[in-house]
């Protein structure tokens, strides 16, 4: 690499890319957990809840499926305020990436449950235990890992459509790309890093996913620790 571009790399790319990746880390992360938590959540609802409820759960689910998430952090951040309902750019970034993966979570995660058969279910009626303790604790840490694999994969895609956020002008990692782009224009070696960059995070979530499979496997059931 010339010279030249060595030193607008070290010293214009790299500082702005790192403010956005703070900004990226703050969306992917809490979005991840709580998005794992609401789709874990919802699962549950669209396989054990009342008819309403499990009505309800399908419904939200094909529409965050169905619609594209941009055109859905448009409607959060620039059609709600027609109806008085204001977001911080953030904060609709970030509701946006919790609905949208929760609903997909839900969907690895219904599988999951209604994989475990059913004896089982009738196993824990039997011994005396209500409904909702025959979920906490007989089907759903089944349901878990068998979804871990699914939902881990669903993370990786939050790390990649996090970019996104920066056209509800949430600056993030590709926002900061782009910002500097358009006052440089040099876009060859500023979006090649800012690919580096997101590599680095699919790379690295990629083998903590893989660990925690291979924490909770089974041996046997599953498949052999590593």
């Amino acid at each position: 690499m010339p010279d030249g571009e060595w030193q607008f790399l070290t010293t214009q790319v790299l500082p702005r890319l790192n403010q956005g990746l703070l900004i990226s880390l703050a969306l992917i992360v809490p979005a991840s957990l709580i998005g794992f938590g609401f789709g874990l959540a919802l699962g549950v609802a669209r396989v054990f809840g009342p008819l309403g409820l499990r009505r309800a759960g399908d419904a939200f689910t094909s529409v965050i499926r169905g619609v594209p998430l941009i055109v859905q952090l448009m409607v959060l951040y620039f059609g709600l305020p027609e109806l008085g309902i204001y977001f911080e750019a953030y904060t609709a970034a970030l509701v946006g990436f919790i609905m949208c993966t929760g609903a997909y979570q839900s969907e690895y995660v219904r599988g999951a449950l209604l994989s475990i058969k059913q004896g089982q279910v009738r196993a824990a009626y039997a011994l005396g235990l209500t409904r909702l303790q025959t979920v906490l604790w007989v089907v759903a840490p089944q349901a878990i890992r068998r979804a871990l694999p699914g939902c881990g994969n669903e993370i990786i895609y939050l790390i990649k459509y996090s970019s996104l956020a920066y056209l509800v002008t949430c600056m993030e990692l590709m926002g900061e790309a782009s910002r500097l782009v358009s006052h440089t224009f040099r876009p060859t070696v500023i979006y090649l890093a800012a690919g580096l960059y997101y590599l680095a995070m699919v790379t690295a979530a990629t083998w903590i996913l893989h660990r925690l499979e291979n924490h909770y496997a089974i041996p046997g059931f599953d498949r052999p620790k590593q």
